[in-house]
């Protein structure tokens, strides 16, 4: 199936590593040049030799906070500068720290809304102009299952995810007439470096190996399995694609059937 992204601009944030590297990577495969962006220079710039190696797509890496707004200005000023233009925006950014209602303070709360919430407004803002103009864009924002179905101990990343598809719900009614989609998708459990880690710090408070710990993992998903980043990047390639063209205002997961919900 030909996806007519050929020539399209990507902007990934987040897309150093995990899903964002596995969406900026699958992106230029479908013949985007890209740019991508993370707070690490060294894990940047690997990834952006990768990609070029990988496809002979363009990538422009640039270093930046998404939870800074100056970062996010100079950021989207790079890449018009270089590109000209952004077709797609992928919304992208690390969750907040966990935690109950009462171990959080003003500061954690504000924290955590700069990061999840206000990144993917800011970033819209910033590059939604060019795409009214142009008469297409694609805005896809990467949130968690925790928008459909809240995780206890993520009281912050639950409170600030659903910010997220409430303002895309509403955008997407406002901007759809102008060719421009605007849609969410929720990554389950995906076998990235975080999920590794994860697996590996209980692994080791518990003396037996981190595999053990994945595959008790994966007996809660009804495909009895962990996601792999590609499979959220694949969605996220036919949410931008010409394809999508009808599909605005949604929220989809890619969780091998964990959230229970009916919508």
């Amino acid at each position: 199936m030909d996806l007519g992204l050929q020539n399209k601009i990507a902007l990934v944030a987040a897309s150093s590593r995990g899903l964002g590297k596995a969406a900026a990577w699958t992106l230029a495969q479908e013949g985007c040049d890209v740019v991508i962006t993370a707070r690490g220079q060294e894990a940047l710039d690997r990834t952006a030799d990768e990609i070029r190696a990988a496809t002979g797509r363009q990538v422009l890496a640039v270093p930046a906070d998404v939870s800074v707004l100056t970062d996010i200005e100079r950021l989207t000023d790079a890449a018009i500068a270089t590109f000209g233009q952004v077709d797609i925006l992928v919304n992208n950014a690390g969750g907040p720290r966990p935690g109950v209602f009462t171990d959080m303070e003003d500061e954690d709360w504000l924290a955590a809304i700069d990061l999840n919430l206000m990144s993917t407004i800011r970033l819209t803002e910033r590059l939604l102009p060019g795409m009214r103009q142009r008469g297409w864009g694609r805005i896809i924002n990467i949130t968690s299952v925790s928008v459909k179905q809240p995780l206890p101990n993520l009281i912050l990343s639950n409170t600030a995810r659903a910010g997220v598809v409430a303002m895309a719900k509403t955008l997407a009614g406002q901007v759809a007439a102008e060719g421009i989609t605007v849609n969410n998708v929720c990554p389950g459990y995906m076998l990235t470096d975080r999920v590794r880690g994860i697996a590996e710090t209980r692994a080791d408070q518990e003396d037996r190996p981190a595999q053990s710990i994945i595959e008790e993992m994966a007996q809660g998903i009804p495909a009895r399995r962990v996601g792999q980043p590609e499979e959220l990047a694949a969605l996220i390639a036919f949410l931008a694609s010409q394809r999508a063209a009808y599909i605005t205002g949604t929220t989809i997961q890619c969780d091998g059937g964990l959230v229970k919900s009916l919508l």
